[in-house]
């Protein structure tokens, strides 16, 4: 990087192999509940900070938080944070803009828990409700008792909660990670959080259908990785398609990165989770990740 910006544009191949760069790096070093979450039914895992960051340093990209616009006012706080990405060598290319806000009127902010029976009863009823929350774990749901929390005391989290939101955007748009992540749901109240899912989960290109593709993601042990490199009127293929067994299922992908992955997780013994779309093809693998021993899950496959 030299300081002129680049304006030829990326060939096919290019595109494809940094998208390719990011799902190696989600599969080789970044860890799940740490760098990006899976949000049950939701068609694509969740980036977080930790995440991002991980991804920025890939791309040789700084962060830098340059525009904060303070639209607070006396019973709230407010903050709209413009983060740059620019090159780390050269802070004068710039790669992307991302935009992130946050207010104390979210509810988790605007709310919290009394100390005390005797507090909630003396705070003014403008200040104080009674809202239902839903039970985990097959429990029934319940009420909680909540008041207003002072906006001043958590107006550096929502700063920093604006910067961190303006953060993932500007990482998604400036490295095309959107393909592969998804962001703020985890910050959306856990009502709406399933809602968005639906809705996102049904918005898809028209397709015939014959050939809707359906997001889904299992767990289950690799058995075998080989590849085909012919088609079935026996002329060569461009590139040899990787086709991965897992117990009685066969998931297909042109990636060589994703096939090494699925092998390498074969070699070791260890269980993997493979995200894939379903259409009139088959199996279409869109993403491994290597599950160590204890990260698990509870009646896993494999």
């Amino acid at each position: 990087m030299n300081g002129e910006l680049v304006t030829m544009p990326l060939t096919a191949v290019q595109v494809k192999a940094q998208v390719q760069l990011i799902q190696q790096v989600m599969a080789e070093v970044m860890i799940k509940d740490v760098h990006y979450g899976t949000i049950p039914g939701t068609p694509k895992p969740t980036l977080y900070k930790a995440g991002s960051e991980k991804i920025l340093s890939t791309f040789r990209i700084a962060a830098h938080p340059k525009d904060i616009e303070d639209l607070s006012t006396s019973d709230e706080i407010r903050y709209r944070v413009k983060v740059y990405g620019v090159a780390m060598e050269n802070e004068n290319v710039l790669f992307g803009v991302g935009i992130g806000e946050c207010s104390s009127s979210e509810a988790k902010y605007k709310w919290r828990s009394p100390v005390c029976d005797e507090e909630f009863n003396e705070t003014p009823e403008d200040r104080r409700q009674i809202v239902w929350k839903k039970g985990k774990d097959g429990r029934p749901n319940y009420q909680q008792k909540q008041v207003r929390t002072n906006p001043s005391d958590v107006a550096n989290t929502v700063l920093k909660m604006a910067k961190k939101r303006g953060q993932i955007d500007m990482t998604l748009t400036a490295t095309g990670a959107s393909d592969v992540f998804d962001q703020d749901l985890e910050d959306l109240p856990e009502g709406i959080v399933h809602e968005v899912a639906e809705k996102k989960a049904a918005v898809k290109a028209p397709q015939k259908k014959s050939e809707v593709q359906e997001g889904t993601k299992i767990i289950s042990g690799i058995s075998h990785v080989g590849q085909q490199t012919k088609k079935k009127d026996g002329s060569a293929m461009k590139s040899p398609l990787y086709i991965i067994t897992a117990g009685e299922h066969e998931y297909k992908t042109f990636s060589e990165t994703l096939a090494k992955i699925a092998k390498e997780t074969l070699d070791s013994g260890l269980t993997s989770e493979i995200t894939y779309t379903t259409d009139k093809y088959g199996n279409n693998i869109t993403g491994i990740v290597k599950i160590e021993p204890a990260e698990r899950e509870p009646g896993a496959e494999g």
